[in-house]
């Protein structure tokens, strides 16, 4: 585990609702994120768990082999107290520069406020076509909609994913995975967790919303990729799922120390619900043409 307290800290320069400092560690900028206060009513929860979700979140994309913010764990000392902090490497320079997909949209659709509606998003791509590679914007977007629907991500909105823009040659590309803090059921606590039977986890996972929307209401992630003729997700969840070594995410998870064992078999579980009942059968209706 890193220790981040003595590091050089500069002005904080990020935006968003977490508690967060900017710290160098190893002439490297981090956006480190600490433990959010508590968020729900009448839950004695620190939502420390937060930490985790981002650090294996954005792991399970690395483990895919789709770009993605590096990330670190490590521990903070507030007051005596150690604090789980992710540290989360700014992949910014001088010379590249990010813009979050609400730049974009709010920018487009001028007679109308963008919310996260699949046709807005997938209209504002059209419409910005001499900006960004449409073709390759749409790609992946779906493929990361269909690793966030295996992390159960319920918040990926249009400020925390985007593009971009190499300041030299103008050339503007889609930006590495950001942002996967709201993924793995953070403000379930392990008590919580230890409560969870069989029909409860797999309830958990299958009845999961993302706050992307069609027709006015939020998308739950397993009705949606078993139902869809989307060709875009289709041909993503086609190219996406051969790449997901669930082993090898086991793995990952349990080589992480500061995880307990109920929390990691947790973690475990819900992503196996999630492969199985979701990604396995959809990945193989379209691979047999059904």
């Amino acid at each position: 585990m890193i220790d981040f307290t003595k590091c050089k800290e500069e002005i904080n320069q990020y935006k968003g609702s977490e508690k967060k400092k900017t710290l160098i560690y190893n002439n490297v900028k981090y956006l480190v994120k600490f433990p959010d206060p508590l968020r729900q009513k009448n839950k004695d929860l620190s939502y420390i768990n937060n930490a985790f979700s981002e650090y294996i979140g954005s792991k399970i994309f690395e483990l895919i082999g789709i770009k993605t913010q590096k990330t670190l764990l490590g521990y903070y000392n507030i007051n005596g107290k150690e604090k789980i902090v992710c540290a989360c490497e700014d992949f910014t320079t001088e010379n590249k520069t990010l813009y979050e997909f609400e730049n974009l949209a709010n920018s487009t659709l001028l007679d109308k406020k963008v919310e996260t509606e699949i046709t807005d998003i997938m209209k504002i791509i059209s419409d910005n076509k001499n900006l960004i590679n449409e073709t390759d914007t749409i790609k992946k977007f779906w493929e990361m909609f269909v690793v966030d629907s295996l992390i159960g991500n319920t918040d990926r909105h249009n400020g925390n994913w985007g593009f971009l823009k190499d300041n030299e040659t103008d050339q503007i590309t889609f930006a590495p995975i950001y942002d996967c803090g709201s993924c793995l059921n953070p403000l379930l606590d392990d008590e919580e967790i230890k409560s969870i039977n069989d029909t409860e986890l797999k309830n958990l996972a299958l009845n999961c919303y993302s706050c992307l929307k069609e027709n006015g209401k939020k998308i739950n992630y397993a009705q949606f990729i078993l139902s869809t003729t989307n060709a875009e997700c289709n041909e993503a969840i086609v190219n996406i799922f051969p790449k997901i070594n669930m082993e090898e995410i086991k793995e990952m998870i349990n080589n992480i120390p500061c995880i307990s064992d109920c929390r990691k078999n947790f973690y475990i579980n819900i992503l196996a619900q999630r492969y199985e009942q979701i990604l396995y059968p959809k990945y193989q209706k379209l691979n047999l043409g059904l």
